[in-house]
């Protein structure tokens, strides 16, 4: 999902601020069809120490003209004292538009939405830092108290009505607005979502099952114990779609009529492309450089992270040159279109797993740093 900063269109943004006042993030796909119902789901087991749960939520793809679901999943916070603010679905006047979400020091506006496990529309009651560590509040959380001892219990009341509604403002949605503190903590330093995070995403858009017209609004992967761990046995599948949805008429309703032009995202921006080949990924983010206040130790793990984004440019390449040479080979025997769908589709599975992998390997190293980290210093 494209990430439109305000500085990018005068134009854009001032439209933005006079549709709604709600518009705190950074504002980023929009379309007139409202999404689906939260799917019901449980949450996985939290993998470690400093994983910050971020729920799952509908995302939408112009390519199919669909939703699809980017499951919840545990994502390392990009650093101590840091919360998830969830992104939402709110309504313009006239379209549904996207509001990105965002870490920072204090939980944010995210629509109202009830996406449970501590987000019940208002602040996060999952978990609090104390003294540079994450302690998790276990009656809204699955933490396995065996590996991770800094948890506490503090019993939730959800003044909230339970309801499924994925979305602010409109016909049906939630109604909802920003206190005066969550006004505040808009204003405060932000991070975007991290590397996994969008990488997260983009391995969701490039699986058909996730798409709302394939799974009519209850996922198969609900929710992932880290980001991209599609294959992982604790994957967690949707016990129920949240409310009724008939992919048909929506989807009807997403095309352009007759003679008319394409929609196309607001400020014209590109169409994201289904990343088929290596060459289709976005560039690698690179992590900002360590400051653990150990010179020694931030060197070190400078040195792995360089070492990793070499070794994972290079598999790049070489997956990037095997797929290449498949099309050459089929080209040379004249195959038929279906071999060549055929092939796309297996170079599209090729590229999703490599991508997850580097997710992982990028996850693991980012836990040996933050381990070494809280070590005393020699």
């Amino acid at each position: 999902m494209r990430i439109i900063s305000a500085g990018r269109s005068l134009l854009f943004a001032l439209a933005v601020l006079a549709v709604s006042a709600a518009s705190f993030a950074q504002v980023g796909i929009s379309i007139r069809i409202g999404p689906p119902a939260l799917p019901v789901y449980e949450q996985p087991l939290c993998p470690a120490e400093g994983y910050i749960w971020t729920p799952g939520y509908w995302a939408y793809d112009y390519d199919y003209s669909d939703y699809y679901w980017v499951p919840g999943t545990w994502v390392l916070a990009p650093e101590p004292g840091f919360f998830w603010t969830p992104g939402y679905w709110g309504w313009g006047g006239d379209r549904f538009l996207f509001h990105e979400g965002y870490w920072g020091p204090r939980v944010g506006f995210y629509g109202g939405i009830n996406y449970g496990f501590g987000y019940f529309g208002n602040g996060y009651q999952g978990g609090r830092w104390d003294n540079g560590r994450f302690f998790y509040n276990r009656s809204v959380n699955n933490v396995n108290i065996t590996n991770i001892h800094n948890v506490y219990n503090t019993t939730v009341i959800n003044n909230t009505a339970v309801n499924r509604v994925s979305y602010n403002g409109g016909n049906g949605g939630i109604n909802a607005r920003p206190t005066p503190a969550e006004e505040a903590a808009a204003h405060e330093r932000h991070i975007p979502p991290v590397a996994a995070q969008t990488q997260h995403v983009q391995a969701a858009r490039t699986n058909p099952q996730l798409r709302a017209s394939a799974n009519q609004g209850k996922p198969p992967i609900a929710a992932t114990p880290k980001p991209g761990a599609f294959n992982d046995r604790a994957v967690v599948p949707a016990k129920q779609a949240g409310g009724p949805y008939n992919p048909p008429g929506n989807r009807a309703a997403a095309q352009p009529r007759a003679n008319t032009p394409v929609p196309r995202p607001e400020n014209n921006v590109p169409r994201p492309r289904t990343a088929v080949h290596p060459n289709d990924l976005p560039p690698r983010e690179r992590p900002a450089p360590p400051n653990t206040g150990n010179p020694k130790l931030d060197q070190k793990y400078q040195q792995q992270q360089e070492k990793l984004n070499a070794r994972q440019d290079q598999e790049r390449q070489k997956l990037q040159q095997r797929q290449e040479q498949d099309h050459q080979r089929l080209a040379q025997q004249k195959a038929d279109e279906a071999r060549k769908e055929q092939l796309e589709q297996q170079h599209q599975r090729q590229t999703q797993q490599l991508e997850q992998r580097h997710v992982q390997q990028q996850q693991h190293l980012q836990e040996r740093q933050q381990r070494a980290s809280r070590q005393p210093k020699r």
